[in-house]
């Protein structure tokens, strides 16, 4: 589509000095969240390019946009998060965002970019309604879906009852006397995890313990661990991201001795019905490999077990 927008709007790189005005807009926006603050997205700056950008109308700031660079003169927003995308508050309407795109192509463009990789923000973050970028990407951008995977997420307000399976290992787990509580014992739960995913896949976390511990000290009111005992052995665990309108499940791991007593189902009813019951939606996390392609059908199965169901997390790419 050929596009002349009615209004130019100014791009600039983000620099250090602008941390407080980034924060700041993060703060009041419609679909942005922690992940955003420059303290989280900072955390691993040494494995990361950043070039992210502030977006400007007459000096005033109306749009952030997370990137990274990558070493083939391509950009992803963002590579160090599950997803970014535009940022933007409610003054933000369809012309206005289609005029951002715009200007960004151009500006990207002049800085020698050749691909975008773009990650927007699920529309279960969002604090009302925000997809205008959506449709710019298609219209102004050409962009072109090249990855959908899928999440499992529950709306607390329409909740699907927990499966049979999932109500017997609940039951088991109450006549085995497992009980639940939060902790900061992020050593315990990393033996655990770490544990569980070189065994089942060959891998580490995504964080290291030093780094989630970081965060969590950065971030203590949105990183939080929960985790389930059997007498005092800790048999699973859970760290919960929170968001406004959202909880999610960032890392999820049991024991054997765990899995045998129906810890997490124990674990997660506590979360769903009574920690988080106030939450518009509690999201499980993907159960999808090599971007959406190969689908984990024994991770998808427990998270729908729980009452989740899709939500697709998206990647499009364009070239500016």
């Amino acid at each position: 589509m050929s596009y002349l927008p009615s209004q130019m709007y100014e791009v600039v790189r983000y620099m250090p000095a602008m941390k407080t005005q980034w924060d700041a807009f993060v703060r009041k926006s419609r679909n942005g969240s922690f992940l955003f603050l420059r303290n989280y997205m900072d955390y691993h700056q040494q494995r990361f390019d950043d070039f992210s950008l502030l977006i400007y109308d007459r000096q005033s700031l109306v749009a952030l946009l997370p990137l990274n660079k990558e070493a083939d003169g391509s950009v992803t927003s963002h590579g160090g998060l599950t997803y970014g995308g535009l940022i933007t508050d409610k003054r933000a309407k369809t012309e206005k965002v289609m005029h951002m795109f715009v200007c960004l192509n151009l500006w990207l463009r002049n800085a020698g970019i050749t691909r975008v990789v773009y990650r927007p923000v699920p529309w279960i973050y969002h604090e009302m309604p925000a997809e205008e970028d959506l449709y710019a990407l298609v219209n102004i951008c050409n962009a072109r879906l090249v990855a959908r995977e899928i999440s499992s997420t529950i709306a607390q307000e329409n909740k699907i009852s927990f499966s049979q399976s999932r109500k017997d290992c609940l039951r088991k787990a109450e006549r085995l006397g497992v009980s639940v509580a939060s902790s900061d014992d992020f050593a315990t739960f990393w033996e655990v995890l770490s544990s569980n995913l070189q065994q089942r896949y060959g891998v580490s976390p995504v964080h290291s313990l030093a780094e989630i511990k970081t965060l969590a000290t950065l971030f203590p009111q949105h990183i939080r661990l929960y985790v389930a005992y059997l007498g005092e052995e800790m048999v699973a665990g859970t760290v919960v991201y929170v968001m406004p309108r959202v909880v999610h499940v960032q890392y999820i791991s049991a024991s054997p001795k765990g899995k045998s007593v129906g810890a997490l189902d124990l674990l997660f009813r506590y979360l769903i019905n009574e920690v988080f019951v106030h939450k518009s939606f509690f999201d499980f996390g993907k159960s999808t490999e090599d971007q959406g392609r190969w689908l984990n059908t024994s991770l998808i199965f427990q998270k729908e077990g729980f009452g989740g169901r899709g939500v697709c997390y998206d990647t499009y790419e364009w070239q500016p």
